[in-house]
């Protein structure tokens, strides 16, 4: 019997041959392209040589008016795919707002075609976009996802939701965290102060507001900062100004490639206050590197952190329990290890990146086997 997803032919078997949607493309901000790209490194491996991956673009990094141009682009080469038999299954990884409009086109195409495709589900607030969508679009949303061969989500919150949207498509779904690859451990540098470092967008959404006012809570205690990230730069800096922090906050702006890497690395405490996410990487980065985090209760984040154990949760919007927080780990070298110990043991359990993409494969293979049907 042959292995689901792989054809076998007079020559042997045939790889899996996979086309993934992304955004941006190589290189482009924001969590899910960051998380493709560690997926191409990862699929060079030759224990996965089984799969053959094109990565092709429904966004680009150019002006969002450039973005019908690339839709056309990738329509024709899935059709050109499809045609000469290039192509098992499509991944489309889809976020709210312009994403999902994109990749309704794209679903509905896949579809047209015939060919299975997998939705990967990353926005942060998409609960919100699709209950306050108008009834057609809302309509078209379920067709896309019940027309899906397997749906991946990033916790258990976004299992239930879609499954309670789409009941039909409940079995389809797989929960699968996002991961990051091994850094390996690392020696803390003693006798300075310690590094809590923010990395994502500066704005509202992400909790930057109340993560300000927590660090001016705590100008009694040795700390130095980084609020890395695009968004509310300027405000961000003018804020920290108006408190007297600006000879220990550091805001560079957005940070990637080796510079992000080492600015993890630098890293002794991570914040991510946000309101709304999914599940942020930067969080599993952080138990990768056994750095302790402080961040909230949102989306998928109750999956991986559980409070005072992998790591330490407030409420959005609560900037003095942040303060708390944060300064629990200031003081508690012990409470430090403790969270990171433990963080690190849950990241080699469960969301490390040689595994992330055998399952991930995994899936594919069921999708095109669906497809077959």
């Amino acid at each position: 019997m042959d292995e689901p997803g792989r054809r076998e032919t007079r020559d042997g078997p045939q790889p899996l041959r996979v086309v993934i949607v992304t955004p941006l493309g190589r290189g482009g901000r924001g969590g899910i392209d960051r998380l493709m790209d560690e997926l191409r490194v990862s699929l060079r491996l030759p224990r996965f040589a089984e799969a053959e991956v094109t990565f092709l673009t429904s966004r680009g990094q150019g002006s969002q008016a450039a973005a019908p141009l690339h839709i056309a682009r990738l329509l024709a080469a899935l059709l050109r795919r499809r045609l000469t038999g290039r192509v098992d299954v499509v991944h489309i990884n889809l976020s709210q707002t312009g994403s999902t409009y994109r990749k309704l086109v794209i679903g509905a195409f896949c579809r047209l075609l015939r060919l299975p495709y997998v939705l990967h589900l990353h926005g942060s607030r998409y609960r919100q976009f699709w209950d306050g969508a108008p009834k057609p679009v809302s309509r078209a949303i379920a067709r896309m996802f019940a027309g899906s061969a397997r749906i991946l989500v990033l916790g258990s919150v976004w299992r239930d939701y879609v499954g309670g949207k789409v009941p039909e498509a409940c079995e389809r779904i797989l929960v699968l965290p996002n991961a990051s690859r091994d850094p390996g451990r690392r020696e803390r540098v003693a006798g300075r102060p310690l590094h809590i470092l923010f990395a994502g967008r500066l704005g509202e959404r992400k909790g930057i507001v109340e993560l300000v006012a927590a660090l001016g809570l705590l100008k009694d205690r040795p700390w130095r900062a980084t609020l890395a990230g695009d968004g509310d730069v300027e405000k961000t800096r003018q804020a920290v100004a108006a408190l007297g922090l600006t000879d220990r906050v550091s805001i560079p702006g957005w940070i990637s490639g080796e510079a992000f890497e080492a600015l993890l690395g630098e890293a002794d405490i991570l914040t991510l206050p946000s309101y709304d996410e999914n599940l942020p990487l930067s969080v599993i980065e952080a138990f990768a590197r056994e750095t302790p985090v402080v961040c909230t209760p949102v989306g998928a984040v109750p999956d991986i952190v559980e409070d005072g154990k992998t790591g330490l949760l407030v409420q959005p919007g609560d900037a003095a329990g942040l303060a708390t927080a944060l300064g629990r780990l200031l003081d508690a070298p012990d409470l430090r290890q403790s969270l990171a110990t433990h963080a690190r043991a849950l990241f080699e359990e469960r969301l490390e990146f040689v595994d992330y993409t055998g399952r991930l494969i995994a899936a594919w293979k069921t999708a095109a086997a669906h497809g077959r049907r």
